[in-house]
């Protein structure tokens, strides 16, 4: 008796589409005529769209089923495709490495972007809108700091990181007050909560047992009468 195992089998080419899908690949290869080979390759593309229905959000859904089909076929496959044949190249070739940014950020809960907005503030001639845009950039610092260390911070920190960040160049008066950030901790809120279940739950207890009461009683004055 002879055994089929995956292991004596020809190795799967894209593995998503199974090996039933290949085998009808392989054998549309093998068909003389290429009417016959466009009529099985056409119903070949939709049963790859049926078991793969996540590309279809993907844009040109029907052109990556078709360059997968060629792949499928080793691009040994002759169809009239409505688009134009991959090749081998195509497949192989691997995209530009896209350089890291080596810019170093002083402070990371501020982020580059706070750097950027100093740079534009600092170049603004205008001094009422450059007013503006430091108070702005002052309050952003400050929900960040709070955001990223989970603690509360006075406004002298946010204007002397501020003025140190822009060189000198940028600087808040002593008494401008930024807005009020607060870091609130999400475990105070579940303890309050559940305070407030615990609440509902005693003034439940104790209306039943009024109401227990109260039946108590009244059964009595029945018993008596």
């Amino acid at each position: 008796m002879n055994f089929d195992y995956n292991t004596t089998r020809s190795e799967l080419i894209l593995a998503e589409y199974g090996r039933n899908v290949q085998n009808m690949v392989k054998y549309i290869i093998s068909l003389p005529t290429k009417e016959e080979r466009n009529k099985y390759a056409q119903a070949v593309i939709d049963l790859m769209g049926f078991l793969n229905p996540h590309l279809r959000d993907v844009a040109d859904f029907k052109h990556k089923l078709w360059d997968h089909l060629h792949i499928i076929s080793n691009y040994q496959i002759d169809v009239d495709s409505p688009y134009p044949k991959p090749t081998p190249e195509s497949k192989e070739f691997k995209p530009e490495h896209i350089g890291y940014p080596q810019q170093r950020i002083k402070y990371k809960h501020y982020g580059r972007t706070v750097e950027k907005l100093i740079e534009n503030a600092i170049a603004e001639e205008n001094p009422e809108r450059k007013a503006g845009m430091v108070q702005g950039i002052a309050n952003f610092m400050k929900m960040a700091y709070v955001q990223w260390n989970k603690d509360n911070v006075a406004d002298e920190v946010i204007i002397k990181n501020l003025k140190e960040l822009s060189g000198g160049a940028l600087v808040l008066e002593e008494n401008v007050n930024l807005q009020k950030v607060e870091f609130r901790n999400p475990n105070n809120r579940q303890n309050n909560n559940n305070r407030g279940r615990q609440n509902n739950n005693n003034n439940k207890n104790r209306q039943n047992n009024n109401n227990n009461n109260n039946r108590q009683r009244n059964n009595n004055n029945k018993q008596r009468h």
